[in-house]
């Protein structure tokens, strides 16, 4: 079924540069529709929450991000306690879980002196929120747009629902190639086409290992942003050991489908509906991000499920306590630990994985 598509300044944009260059990708089309400094989605507007377009793990409850708290100070720890250490989030939404996870860094004072946070965050809107969030807990707080920008103290980084929203490509097999679908227009409205020539091999080399399983109308999508995070952090860890992890939904292992999707206030809409008013989001494929990875020389443990990451990090010995003395809280509290953990809700369809440098300790929840 087409796209009910509405009119917006970028679209209007996008549709001038492919009638003056050519369909474009769909890597292209996410940049411009998320990241446009005029009129992309990220840059201009507070996503979250429940009046915003979706909701995260951390807005729903201080739970996560405590845990995850916990994990920064035994990484801490596995790290050697250095005297100054970066923690970073990418994608650090209102700042809601770095407060969170401050918190919890604040148990072991020594950790809690060593941290200075760096927050990943191109929307100026977003960073006055997160100094916002952030303005109580003590610690000095930098802003970059790029990870390459943070210095060289030892790192440990945080992602959660970051790796989704990178752009992806998506490809096409029929009678045995691989070609890109691309976006183009038609009747004056946005629409998805094939560019009919077969993908380059410098492209299909970097397929996942179970692409030669293809059949005629399988699509693959490969995210080329993941690669270039995963050389980034093999450079730095090689330099100065470090830790990442990244909490994402997607399956454990490379699936065909497309799985490319807007939402707009918590419902689906089409991906051409109001480009740069909805949020485009696509699965994030853990194999192929472990294989590059292992490919890299870092040490790549999981995926394991968000359910089984937060339950090894004490989430219910953490609702417990917060029950002690508020039992007027156990009916939200325990809607927040069902949506969570509950494999009907995040517990299952979220994963965790962690990459670190060689040598390091087997992480906090990993096993």
């Amino acid at each position: 079924m087409a796209d009910r598509q509405g009119a917006t300044p970028l679209s209007a944009r996008i549709k001038a540069q492919i009638a003056d260059t050519g369909p474009i990708n769909v890597a292209e089309y996410m940049t411009l529709c998320l990241l446009d400094p005029v009129d992309g989605y990220y840059p201009t507007r507070d996503p979250l929450g429940s009046d915003g377009d979706f909701i995260t793990a951390p807005e729903i409850s201080q739970m996560f991000g405590e845990c995850l708290g916990l994990w920064i100070v035994q990484s801490w720890q596995d790290l050697g306690r250095p005297k100054r250490f970066n923690l970073v989030e990418l994608g650090p939404g209102r700042g809601v879980m770095m407060s969170d996870m401050l918190k919890a860094v604040a148990l072991e004072p020594a950790c809690r002196k060593a941290v200075q946070v760096t927050l990943v965050e191109a929307s100026a809107a977003l960073q006055a929120v997160q100094a916002r969030s952030l303005a109580d807990r003590g610690v000095t707080v930098s802003w970059t747009d790029r990870l390459e920008a943070v210095d060289d103290a030892p790192c440990l980084i945080i992602g959660n629902e970051f790796l989704d929203c990178l752009p992806i490509r998506q490809f096409v097999y029929t009678q045995q190639n691989w070609s890109e679908r691309r976006i183009g227009v038609q009747d004056g409205q946005l629409r998805f086409e094939t560019d009919g020539q077969s993908a380059p091999e410098s492209v299909t080399n970097s397929f996942p290992g179970t692409h030669p399983t293809a059949v005629d109308g399988d699509l693959l999508e490969i995210c080329p942003a993941s690669a270039q995070i995963v050389d980034h952090l093999a450079a730095r860890f090689t330099e100065t050991p470090g830790r990442a992890l990244f909490i994402d939904y997607g399956p454990e292992t490379t699936e065909y489908g497309d799985t490319l999707q807007a939402l707009k206030r918590h419902e689906k809409v089409g991906v051409f509906s109001a480009p740069g008013d909805t949020d485009l989001t696509a699965r994030v494929d853990f194999s192929g991000l472990k294989a590059l990875a292992d490919a890299a020389d870092l040490q790549a443990h999981g995926p394991v499920t968000q359910r089984a990451l937060l339950s090894r990090l004490g989430i219910e010995l953490r609702a417990v306590a917060l029950l002690r003395g508020h039992e007027d809280a156990r009916p939200k509290l325990l809607r927040q630990l069902h949506r969570l953990t509950d494999d009907e809700e995040m517990g299952s369809l979220f994963k965790a994985v962690c990459l670190s440098a060689p040598g390091l300790p087997d992480p906090l929840g990993f096993t």
